[in-house]
């Protein structure tokens, strides 16, 4: 494995002199020395915010790692963590590098089955779960895989009743801990100052769109460096608020949450539970805030069905000025030249609307937002924008600890990812692949050497699957990703995910499958947003008793038939993309779900597997039938399978006339 950081900028060295702040204990350390009395981390819980110092946190976190230490925690291990955002889930992983070992962070949300694929192939030996839910699942594993020595709880609703002896409470490793650093006071600091930014630090598994899950292995220094730079770029300090909300599984949380926060010395929160999230960004009101364009997609849906409901002047009025923002909005923002008129107009919608709105999302204080994880919808990146909130895209992956390109201030653009981040080298190869190269850039893929050899080439540089280009300027512009980038039969280029984020940019879609290459035009899957959908049909008196019997009905069809058709009139309107306008699509009578195989963890589809799961209804798309019956497996929470049957109607859309055309 290569040095990751050896050929790049050294860490800062500790306030005392005695070395570099290269490892995540180390940076601790050097918080609670130097920000002692400052915030560290909140966590909401029964609806009061509590608060830890740093140097509160570090003491938790000496207390945690000598505790693992006497149950036998040794370096090299790996210890998974599982759960909701928990600051005790968060220290756990300090603990463990303080001793030299290695956090796997898991998907909260993945099942048993899933969950035991990491546990064996990461070879875990201990383990610390948020709750009842997660400790279930761990036991489960631990029957076919007892090389799980240790399962440690946080909260013990619940679990009362359980005797396994190799089960044990959070705060028994912690006073276990504290007597043992009576017992061994230089034990802790000595395994602290043993680390070296070359250690791994954590491995993080990929979501698995393609295939089985890999174990991306990160040194300190790849985490570290890389979230050095970016607070260099974004010009981030210890004042910050961000809420801590993302999967602890995904990179975007390691680094922004918990990397980004050690090295700044910023303060995270930790929201009650998943169902509270937006409730608790509002009550934060961070001023960083980073999420996945799903997540500014969800928020966006939230607020047109609001407006839904209000009375036709509130209506007016909101869509006047959206409309202005839409216009003058970004400019404002980017200090470029706009009519004076128009800017006390822009002032007089902040009055009544934008502010307003911004205040209920709980974006009043935001001073900077990213989003990443996949294309976000040029309008829906637009409608942010307009409001005035400085949202900005990064292009990063697993494997380069996060970012790769990020927008500079006063070069955000629609189309563009941003230019390279600092320290990171770009170049296009010739089949039109992005490939990268930095300190961030990964070790390995954990015990696989042959996807390690297809991934990185021997000097470093990353392939990243995504077909793009760089611009006069060095912006990166993501077309797709490359093995999903194909032709239609008249040789037009079909870029599926431009197409499905255009459909995604309407309340009323939540998720969308776009299908065309080798074929002589785009068809499209389609799943309702329920809450979109439903507050619509509640509106229209239209009766339903469920998901399926909601997307079965005419009126809805001709809901999305209307979002369809101005998708391709906006098709229409680029040359590069015309010719893959929408003929005909239909309204799946199930929600594409992670638990069926058809989304990632990250809420990525898994294009591959649902064109082979639905080949039938693709088939009829293509066909020319008007209907088409199908059975689908499905898996309900608690694990048990079902059958789900259907007989989906598909709907014919006619194409828009092309610009071009129109012009001959």
């Amino acid at each position: 494995m290569n040095d990751a950081g050896s050929s790049y900028a050294t860490s800062p060295v500790m306030s005392d002199g005695s070395g570099q702040l290269d490892t995540f204990p180390k940076l601790l350390l050097d918080r609670a020395k130097n920000l002692g009395s400052k915030p560290a981390i909140r966590e909401k819980d029964y609806g009061i915010w509590q608060t830890w110092t740093w140097s509160q946190v570090a003491d938790e976190v000496r207390a945690f790692a000598c505790g693992l230490a006497a149950k036998g925690f040794e370096r090299g291990d790996k210890i998974a963590i599982i759960g909701d955002n928990r600051p005790r889930l968060y220290w756990a992983m300090c603990a463990a590098q303080s001793l030299g070992g290695i956090p796997v962070p898991m998907y909260q949300d993945s099942v048993a089955q899933e969950l035991q694929y990491v546990v064996e192939h990461a070879e875990v030996r201990f383990a610390v779960a948020e709750d009842q839910e997660q400790v279930d699942k761990l036991i489960e594993i631990r029957e076919r895989y007892p090389n799980l020595e240790l399962i440690i709880y946080d909260d013990a609703r619940g679990l009362r009743s359980y005797s396994q002896e190799y089960l044990y409470a959070f705060e028994d490793i912690l006073e276990l801990g504290r007597r043992f650093d009576a017992d061994h006071p230089g034990f802790f600091l000595d395994q602290v100052h043993t680390g070296r930014g070359a250690d791994t630090s954590v491995i993080l598994y990929t979501s698995g769109t393609t295939g089985t899950p890999k174990g991306v292995v990160l040194t300190h220094d790849n985490v570290l460096i890389s979230a050095r730079n970016g607070i260099e770029r974004d010009q981030l300090g210890q004042d910050e608020d961000v809420l801590a909300y993302l999967p602890m599984a995904w990179v975007g949380d390691h680094v922004y949450s918990y990397a980004e926060s050690y090295v700044a010395g910023f303060c995270v929160s930790c929201p009650e539970s998943s169902a509270t999230v937006l409730n608790d960004l509002r009550e934060v009101g961070p001023t960083f805030f980073f999420a996945p364009p799903r997540i500014y997609e969800n928020i966006l849906t939230t607020v047109m069905i609001r407006m839904e409901d209000a009375g036709w002047l509130k209506r007016k009025v909101f869509h006047y000025f959206m409309a202005l923002a839409r216009r003058v909005g970004s400019r404002i923002l980017d200090r470029k030249p706009v009519a004076l008129k128009d800017r006390l107009l822009y002032k007089l919608g902040n009055l009544l609307v934008y502010g307003p709105l911004k205040n209920t999302l709980g974006f009043s204080r935001i001073r900077l937002g990213y989003t990443a994880g996949e294309a976000i919808g040029p309008d829906i990146f637009d409608f942010y924008r307009s409001l005035g909130i400085n949202i900005k895209q990064l292009y990063g992956q697993t494997e380069a600890s996060v970012f790769v390109t990020m927008h500079p201030d006063g070069e955000v653009r629609l189309d563009t990812v941003g230019t390279a981040a600092p320290q990171v080298e770009i170049k296009i190869a010739d089949n039109g692949e992005v490939m990268y190269r930095s300190p961030g850039v990964f070790q390995c893929y954990y015990k696989n050497p042959e996807a390690t050899a297809e991934t990185k080439t021997e000097d470093g540089w990353v392939h990243t699957g995504d077909a793009g280009y760089l611009d006069a300027d060095g912006h990166l512009k993501i077309i797709d990703r490359a093995k999903d980038v194909g032709k239609l039969n008249d040789g037009s280029i079909f870029a599926p995910k431009y197409i499905e984020n255009k459909l995604k940019f309407f309340p009323y879609i939540k998720e969308a499958v776009a299908f065309g290459d080798g074929r002589d035009y785009t068809v499209a899957f389609l799943n309702i947003d329920l809450e979109a959908v439903g507050n619509w049909a509640e509106r229209r008196n239209i009766p339903y008793a469920s998901y399926q019997d909601l997307a079965a009905r005419k009126e809805v069809y001709d809901l999305l038939q209307g979002c369809v058709e101005q998708v391709n009139r906006d098709l229409a309107a680029d040359p590069h993309v015309a010719s893959s306008q929408i003929r005909r699509f239909l309204i799946l009578h199930k929600e594409l779900d992670a638990d069926d195989g058809e989304l990632t963890r990250t809420r990525k589809v898994r294009r591959r597997f649902v064109a082979d799961r639905y080949d039938k209804l693709v088939e009829a798309l293509y066909s020319g039938d008007t209907h088409c019956e199908i059975a689908s497996e499905v898996t309900f929470e608690d694990g048990r399978k079902g059958s789900l049957r259907a007989d989906l109607a598909i709907r014919d859309v006619s194409p828009v006339e092309r610009l071009s055309d129109a012009a001959d």
